[in-house]
């Protein structure tokens, strides 16, 4: 055992056990579905994207973890199965401070990049145009998501990114645009500039604070890697609204961006999501610096 620990706190095992169904409870809706549909080869284009994109189990999200610096008292050996606990004894057990230097590079990134887009005011002037990106200029047979129809022609679609324009700041979602489309995109997002055009009115951006929160765990509660993951679902339902696909028949009634009231509602339901997002972001960045400075590493950001 390392000796590398923080105490923080101590829960009882009355308290963790309850708090621990209470994560469970809430987290089934979002993870019975994936299982029955995986169990029936069944995907789904909103509600599969999180499990598919980040490589996160419903088995980790179901997981509950106090974070870092709480220690569990009573029957908690549970929990030991993970390296990244630590056996205190009758002391009980808790997360390894010792465990954190393999997250340093990472903590150090995240707290650059957030902290960064922290600093930026939202851009809501991309009227979600990403998706229709992902397939301008695209036959039917080429589209990525093609068990599900568009709701426009090949020329309607292209009609529309060239009206509206492309002004994109994700690597993740530009690295999908068509070929045909990059050069339409104001600018050129890359991973090694991806803290100087990052901005918090974006969706991806925003998605991505649950991968980040996942990147620590269990060293990051799951209550907050469980509101990230809620604000992502939220957010990846707004990009496929906004779509050029048709979901309709999955109960998504389409936002039209290509129209001047689409537009109004996409970029409300936008602003409504960059502030949630903002209030992660900071507890995010919080929890961040605090296991940056319980792994030992320099709190400056590089």
């Amino acid at each position: 055992m390392s000796t590398d620990v923080v105490e923080l706190a101590s829960l009882g095992e009355d308290v963790w056990r309850d708090l621990e169904q209470r994560h469970r409870e809430r987290v089934e809706p979002w993870v019975a579905p994936r299982r029955d549909r995986r169990s029936r080869g069944i995907a789904h284009p909103v509600d599969d994207f999180l499990f598919d994109y980040y490589p996160y189990s419903v088995g980790r999200l179901s997981a509950w973890h106090p974070g870092h610096g709480t220690t569990l008292l009573g029957d908690a050996r549970q929990f030991l199965a993970s390296p990244d606990y630590a056996d205190l004894g009758d002391r009980g057990v808790t997360t390894d401070a010792g465990r954190l230097g393999r997250h340093t590079s990472r903590l150090a990134l995240v707290e650059r990049l957030l902290s960064a887009t922290a600093d930026r005011e939202p851009l809501l002037g991309c009227f979600g145009m990403h998706e229709w990106a992902m397939v301008y200029r695209q036959s039917a047979d080429q589209v990525r998501h093609n068990a599900n129809p568009l709701r426009l022609t090949t020329d309607e679609i292209a009609d529309a990114v060239e009206a509206t324009g492309l002004r994109c700041t994700h690597i993740d979602a530009y690295r999908f645009f068509t070929p045909e489309a990059v050069p339409l995109n104001a600018h050129t997002p890359t991973r090694a500039a991806q803290h100087e055009l990052e901005q918090p009115g974006c969706l991806h951006a925003n998605m991505d604070l649950y991968k980040y929160a996942q990147w620590f765990s269990p060293f990051v509660g799951s209550d907050l890697v469980a509101d990230c993951f809620e604000l992502a679902r939220e957010a990846r339902e707004l990009d496929m609204r906004a779509s050029p696909y048709d979901l309709e028949p999955l109960g998504y009634a389409p936002i039209r961006v290509e129209t001047a009231n689409g537009k109004r509602e996409y970029v409300g339901s936008q602003a409504r999501i960059a502030e949630r997002a903002g209030c992660l972001r900071d507890r995010l960045l919080a929890t961040a610096r605090t296991l940056r400075a319980a792994s030992g590493d320099s709190p400056d950001v590089h």
